[in-house]
């Protein structure tokens, strides 16, 4: 990767306290919870937070960090779960550019090609096209 998930995480958070109003302090204690433990209190702080971004969809800068901390959760536990939860996060992510930091943007998109890669849907893709070209056409 070109840039480091854990430090784009950090900056997109501290970003989203305008985003978050009332439930800012929640977030604050849950991004502890979550940086400073492992396992299951970790994994439990992590639900909490994408249960948060599910509540405010227009908060981007905080829908960009849950996108970059799925990725510390794939780094932690390697489960198509974590894959498939960065994958849709981050196609919801893209969607829509508009309000948008261009960076987390590129970064998203990156995140979102590695999350791809890691269930094997790049390959998936490179067979389907070979595919598409072997296969005869009418007149063929």
């Amino acid at each position: 990767m070109r840039f480091d998930p854990a430090l784009a995480a950090q900056e997109a958070f501290y970003q989203a306290e305008p985003e978050l109003g009332p439930d800012w302090d929640m977030a604050v204690e849950l991004e502890g919870t979550f940086s400073s433990n492992a396992g299951s209190t970790a994994r439990e702080a992590y639900e909490c937070l994408l249960a948060l971004a599910q509540q405010y969809p227009s908060a981007h800068s905080f829908q960009a960090f849950c996108i970059y901390i799925t990725w510390q959760q794939v780094t932690e536990e390697t489960l198509a779960h974590h894959f498939e939860t960065g994958m849709r996060l981050s196609e919801a992510y893209l969607a829509s550019q508009a309000g948008k930091s261009p960076r987390d943007i590129e970064c998203v998109t990156e995140l979102h090609n590695s999350f791809r890669a890691g269930l094997g849907l790049e390959e998936l893709d490179e067979l389907q096209l070979e595919y598409k070209r072997d296969t005869p056409k009418g007149g063929d």
